[in-house]
């Protein structure tokens, strides 16, 4: 048989237990009646009956009533609408937020298991080939470094072959899932033609200290990630009709792989609304 001590240490937790589901409900809804005076107390609901408020004390846990002059009604209901208008921007985040995630997830499953860069047609996800590179050394280079008694920058170019890209996107906001072992810097590039091919990347080496200075023509994209070296990225605004790619490479290393593609939007797909997505928010690889 229990000793009255020990069924007291029992029955302790359980009634603590209790009394603070009791009161979690309470304490959600609390409410600061603030007074002429620039004090408060703290309510769970009031009501103005004609010259006094009427109030239950979350203090005294019991209905109190106040003269009317001694509240500075106005103030708490203007705080309480805040308050009130708060909850309701918090709530529509949060759904914002689940549904975001709901989509990531489903997204996720689309993107093959392989490693690659593929683009979002509707429901079907189409694989992008990654484009062969050549790189170009600038002629005439060596004899001006000769000359000159500043040390000049040894320049080279990457670029694509031929005039355009063989895949072709209808959007002028395409979306691409990229899934790579190794994700350093990802974004999309716009091409510039240079006779019969297009140029992706302008690198100069400054021969004494070996600085690398790597330029090309960025376009701003969102990138949201869903999973260690999984993205999806695409651009923030329509982009006009040209030749892009799909780029990922570590600044200073000239080491960057593209996966190239031409635009060129329908009119469908210039409509507001068309092909839109939620702005990223995660941060930038």
């Amino acid at each position: 048989m229990r000793s009255p001590g020990n069924l007291r240490t029992m029955l302790l937790p359980r009634a603590a237990a209790c009394l603070l589901a009791m009161l979690l409900p309470l304490s959600a809804a609390n409410i600061r009646l603030y007074l002429a005076d620039g004090g408060d107390l703290l309510v769970n609901e009031y009501e103005v009956l004609e010259d006094r408020v009427r109030y239950y004390s979350i203090e005294r846990s019991e209905w109190e009533e106040i003269p009317l002059t001694l509240v500075d009604l106005e103030k708490t209901r203007r705080i309480e609408k805040q308050q009130q208008e708060a909850r309701q921007e918090r709530a529509a985040e949060d759904r914002i937020e689940r549904t975001a995630e709901r989509k990531a997830r489903t997204e996720l499953h689309k993107v093959p298991i392989e490693d690659g860069v593929y683009y979002l047609d509707g429901e079907q996800v189409v694989t992008v080939k990654q484009a062969e590179l050549k790189t170009e050394t600038s002629k005439g280079r060596t004899l001006l470094k000769i000359l000159a008694p500043v040390p000049m920058a040894a320049k080279q170019t990457i670029e694509v072959e031929g005039k355009q890209s063989e895949f072709v996107v209808s959007h002028d906001r395409p979306m691409f899932f990229l899934r790579l072992e190794t994700v350093n810097r990802v974004g999309i590039l716009r091409l510039k033609e240079k006779k019969n091919a297009r140029l992706v990347q302008v690198i100069q080496v400054v021969p004494q200290s070996k600085e690398m200075f790597e330029e090309q023509e960025e376009i701003e994209v969102f990138r949201q990630q869903f999973a260690p070296g999984v993205y999806k990225i695409w651009p923030t605004e329509p982009i006009p009709a040209g030749e892009y790619a799909v780029y990922e490479y570590t600044p200073g290393e000239a080491n960057i792989r593209v996966w190239d593609f031409s635009c060129q939007p329908s009119q469908e797909s210039s409509a507001p609304g068309s092909n839109a997505s939620p702005a990223d928010p995660g941060k930038d690889p």
